[in-house]
């Protein structure tokens, strides 16, 4: 089975940037972990209320596990350390195929240290690593575009209404984006060869992608050549 992990600053930020792809995963019967550094609070429970709207939303796109760090919000640089050590922890715990992570050049700071950290850390413990763009990614161009469904669409922006604690979530304003985002990267001619109802995307950037020769599932595990234990 695929693990797909994705690593995030902030709830709602894996919704917002790959709410789509995330579903989409599932669907095929990869197990989707997300992880989360804050919830805008310290402490063992976090802020309750944006832990529950993570885990109201994740059970809405198929997510599998949904796991939380207890970093304060906006102090992400005096707590690198935890972040690093945390990170450890779940990539020895996930062993992921692939890992997803925010862009490293952004304007948010949370999401800057969560890019780099995680960058340091995935690159040593999985085979590939892609990047998503959020609202705040500064010079993204992508390498990798999701093109999904009206219906995909739809179920992320349910997903999204679980977060009623961010009155700054316009559903009419993500639902435009990803409508229009790709025209912006793919020829027009190119864009006309699409399926029918394809017509929404989210944006990916690779850092690292490993393939292996006859493999047709490029995130297929290697047969174990233990005995055993």
């Amino acid at each position: 089975m695929t693990t797909v992990l994705i690593v995030v600053a902030h709830p709602d930020d894996a919704e917002i940037a790959m709410g789509m792809r995330i579903h989409e995963y599932a669907r095929q019967g990869a197990r989707v972990w997300v992880h989360c550094l804050t919830t805008g609070a310290p402490g063992p429970d976090g802020a309750p209320e944006r832990r529950d709207e993570c885990l109201a939303a994740g059970a809405i796109l198929g997510v599998e596990d949904y796991s939380f760090s207890n970093i304060p919000d906006t102090r992400f640089v005096e707590n690198r350390g935890e972040i690093n050590s945390d990170l450890v922890k779940l990539l020895d715990e996930t062993r992921p195929d692939v890992v997803y992570t925010h862009f490293p050049d952004d304007q948010h700071l949370d999401h800057r240290v969560t890019a780099r950290e995680v960058t340091t850390v995935a690159l040593r413990a999985a085979n590939n690593l892609i990047y998503f763009r959020s609202p705040y990614s500064i010079g993204f161009e992508p390498t990798k575009i999701f093109v999904g469904t009206q219906e995909l669409l739809a179920l992320k922006a349910r997903a999204l209404r679980c977060f009623a604690s961010q009155q700054q979530l316009d559903m009419d304003v993500f639902r435009k984006l990803a409508e229009v985002v790709y025209r912006q990267h793919v020829h027009h001619r190119v864009v006309e060869r699409f399926p029918p109802g394809t017509n929404s995307a989210e944006l990916f950037r690779t850092a690292r992608d490993i393939e292996f020769a006859g493999r047709a599932d490029p995130f297929q595990r290697r047969p174990s050549t233990e005995g055993p234990a």
